[in-house]
């Protein structure tokens, strides 16, 4: 076979340059069998050969061999490494212009070949980027009636588009308001064909919103048409566009003046209502898409006060039954982002047994990593930004002291930040009342090993010390920190190179003699 392969190859050479249809097409086939029997080896030996660059000018709407010669590039780009041969060899643009052949077979094979030459690889992506195939299979597709052959160009479109250099010419190129247009013609339609295509274009009109600078072309200020466009899918009876709709809002809201202003022009009240009309039939797609959205819009801070007087937070509690991880993480990403700051909501929320309850409970889920530390986030967010008495007593009641201290213990380091920040408020404020809570955690041992951990952050070690010296008022506590021997470890970082770690050390050294 190996011979073979390489009279096949050399044959191939000669016949490639003279044209002669009936022997190419016999070397064709020899190496579409090759490649069936063993495509890896064969795409080496067709690389090493040279031939590749020779197949350009024989992707020819005229020649017999087209569709054949597509099938061996098609076949050759499923390996990784011969996808950028291929581009470089000038077969990307011959490939495009076959699209508009009317041979079945040709379109076939060209789409599957120009699929696996874009297919997962950055480089070759880069690469398509710097030719004109946007602009190329924008055209295409806008004289295109046939469903097939518009799926075809959808299936090259999508994973280019993944690339944010290409999302910025297929905007250029003028892409979306043909997706558009495709979205107005089957927006009713019940065929099956009109809903795959309904749906392929509003997914593919969500995936250029991924592009920071598509997405901000398309936006024009919250004036652009798109964007408008885009509000009217939210209100439909669609689900598939009301899903887009607000994946394109959450997108949109990726940065705070885009918040902001949707947020002024009432787009809360769209998703309210959206969200309402998911409650109960559980579509966690849309109920997901919709969440997303409005954290994103929670980020900046002036939006915060604006949507809890809209009552952002009462249309999202309504989902706190759900079951569905994926709208359990993206409730708690949206309540946080609303009470950050807000001392009033989260007083608000932290006295609402029902979260507080729910919140504990996810706290235990282990096999939801996402939701678990939400979870944690979120109730500590309620103590740190309500700092109330009431707000405490509800979380130590509904058992959740102990998620506190074990979030301290957090690989990460903010969310350990957040755990000591909310239990020093905890023990300032209603230190008896989560005494027993604190001690069955064994949060002096926790605080201890902290302090002694050379790999602990320099805050992390500042807000051991403050916590330590606050749970000095609790005698069983107090007793706790005496039997370890803190003076040891806190002494030794008075000389600390960050200065407020230093300091604290000092302070906390004094609080531990004095009080021994």
């Amino acid at each position: 076979m190996a011979d073979n392969l390489s009279e096949t190859l050399k044959k191939l050479k000669i016949t490639a340059v003279e044209r002669t249809e009936d022997s190419l097409e016999g070397c064709l086939d020899c190496l579409l069998q090759a490649l069936a029997q063993n495509n890896m080896e064969t795409s080496e030996k067709i690389q090493g050969s040279g031939i590749l660059q020779l197949f350009a000018n024989l992707l020819t709407p005229q020649s017999s061999c087209t569709a054949k010669v597509a099938n061996i590039i098609a076949e050759v780009a499923k390996n990784e490494f011969m996808r950028i041969p291929c581009v470089d060899a000038g077969l990307i643009s011959p490939l495009v212009q076959l699209l508009n052949s009317k041979d079945q077979e040709v379109l076939l094979q060209t789409g599957r070949a120009l699929g696996n030459v874009c297919y997962d690889s950055q480089s070759s992506k880069e690469q398509f980027a710097s030719t004109n195939i946007a602009e190329e299979l924008v055209k295409l597709f806008k004289k295109q009636i046939e469903h097939d052959k518009r799926e075809m160009i959808f299936e090259v479109l999508a994973p280019l588009a993944e690339n944010d250099a290409i999302k910025l010419q297929l905007v250029e190129a003028g892409l979306v308001e043909c997706l558009l247009e495709i979205v107005q013609q089957k927006v009713d339609s019940d065929k099956e064909d009109d809903i795959a295509e309904l749906k392929t274009a509003s997914d593919l009109m969500v995936l250029l919103l991924l592009g920071d600078e598509s997405m901000q072309k398309l936006f024009e200020g919250g004036k652009g048409n798109v964007f408008q466009k885009v509000l009217c899918w939210i209100p439909s009876n669609n689900h598939q566009l009301q899903l887009a709709g607000a994946l394109a809002i959450a997108n949109f809201a990726r940065n705070d003046g885009n918040c902001i202003h949707m947020v002024d022009n009432g787009i809360v009240e769209k998703l309210m209502d959206l969200l309402d009309r998911h409650v109960e039939d559980g579509n966690v797609t849309v109920q997901h898409a919709a969440l997303s959205a409005l954290r994103n819009l929670a980020i900046p801070v002036v939006n915060k006060a604006k949507m809890l007087s809209a009552g952002v937070t009462e249309a999202v509690l309504k989902f706190l039954k759900s079951e569905m991880p994926p709208v359990q993480f993206k409730l708690l990403g949206t309540l946080r982002m609303l009470i950050d700051a807000q001392a009033e909501a989260a007083e608000q929320l932290g006295k609402n047994v029902k979260l507080v309850e729910r919140l504990v409970e996810w706290c235990e889920a282990k096999d939801h990593a996402g939701v678990m530390g939400e979870s944690n986030r979120l109730l500590s967010a309620l103590i740190r930004h309500s700092k109330s008495k009431d707000v405490i007593k509800t979380i130590v009641q509904s058992g959740g002291i102990k998620h506190l201290v074990t979030m301290a213990t957090s690989e990460h380091v903010i969310m350990q930040n957040e755990a000591l920040v909310a239990l020093a408020l905890i023990a300032a404020l209603e230190l008896g009342t989560a005494e027993k809570d604190l001690e069955s955690a064994k949060l002096v041992q926790i605080l201890h090993r902290l302090l002694a951990d050379e790999r602990s952050a320099p805050e992390i070690k500042y807000n051991s010390m403050v916590l330590i010296c606050a749970l000095m008022g609790s005698e069983s506590l107090h007793k706790e920190v005496q039997d370890l021997a803190f003076l040891d470890v806190v002494s030794k970082l008075r000389n600390h190179e960050n200065k407020s770690v230093a300091q604290q050390a000092s302070l906390t050294e004094q609080r531990l003699t004095v009080e021994s």
